[in-house]
């Protein structure tokens, strides 16, 4: 996002797309339509091999009710 080299910013985007389609997954489908580039730095920073690595490894935490990002089923709308 920012330039050649992955940055934080790239890999902060990655966990808030991540995030938000935990929480909300229908309005992320919409939303995602909106917002192609943002996608594609997400899908760019997902398939990097450590990136890949760490996210099937047990060392990630996997999203749950109790983290900053939790299901809102009342406010997820497509």
């Amino acid at each position: 996002m920012v330039g050649a080299k992955l940055s934080h910013v790239d890999t902060s985007l990655f966990q808030i797309v991540e995030g938000l389609r935990y929480a909300f997954p229908k309005a992320m489908r919409k939303l995602e339509k909106k917002a192609p580039r943002v996608v594609a730095v997400h899908d760019a920073v997902a398939a990097l091999p450590r990136i890949r690595a760490y996210c099937d490894s047990p060392r990630r935490i996997p999203f749950n009710e109790m983290g900053i990002f939790r299901y809102y089923p009342e406010l997820d709308r497509e």
